[in-house]
């Protein structure tokens, strides 16, 4: 999955590159960085990134994160199989209004994006495509949030937030140094 900027030029977007910086604990919550909530912060057992959407059942999703230019470009490219609570994070050190398309992709996808308090601002899902590997087909079935600008993407599974009843306006916890070591 890739960032596309330009409908004309069918062309990877451009992201601000460099890496975010987190507050202490690696939680993303609150609009000072805090991680303290109704759930508690960030799990130090937890030895991997992930994101907790913070309803009653807690939903967790194991992330890769693609923190900079480059690995915001490859996403989820060429990923055959996902396994059913994994995802990629997009993160992003500005607000962004980038959309994301299913070029190279091989997995149907649903992403949610995500302000930076951790509030889902919208969700869609992100069909596989007759051919990813065309561009011009690419091109025209681009994603953009109903809400921008956003802070972070995440990609699951086509159906994950359906089947875990998550919504838009929910909160997520988002520990992004694994689980705050």
């Amino acid at each position: 999955m890739l960032t596309h900027s330009s409908l004309k030029t069918a062309l990877l977007a451009v992201a601000i590159a460099g890496l975010l910086t987190l507050p202490s604990g690696g939680g993303v919550r609150a609009d000072d960085g805090a991680t303290s909530n109704g759930a508690g912060a960030c799990d130090p057992s937890v030895g991997a990134p992930y994101a907790e959407v913070q309803i009653d059942t807690y939903p967790r999703v194991n992330l890769r994160l693609a923190r900079n230019e480059q690995e915001r470009e490859q996403g989820l490219m060429f990923v055959d199989n996902m396994a059913p609570d994994d995802g990629m994070l997009f993160v992003y050190t500005s607000p962004s209004s980038e959309s994301y398309w299913m070029y190279h992709t091989d997995i149907p996808l649903s992403i949610a994006w995500i302000d930076r308090d951790g509030t889902i601002l919208d969700i869609q899902d992100m069909p596989r495509l007759n051919n990813p590997d065309d561009q011009a087909e690419a091109a025209q079935h681009v994603y953009t949030p109903a809400v921008m600008p956003y802070w972070y993407a995440l990609e699951v599974n086509e159906g994950w937030f359906v089947q875990h009843g998550v919504g838009v306006g929910q909160q997520m916890l988002l520990c992004l140094d694994g689980g705050g070591s």
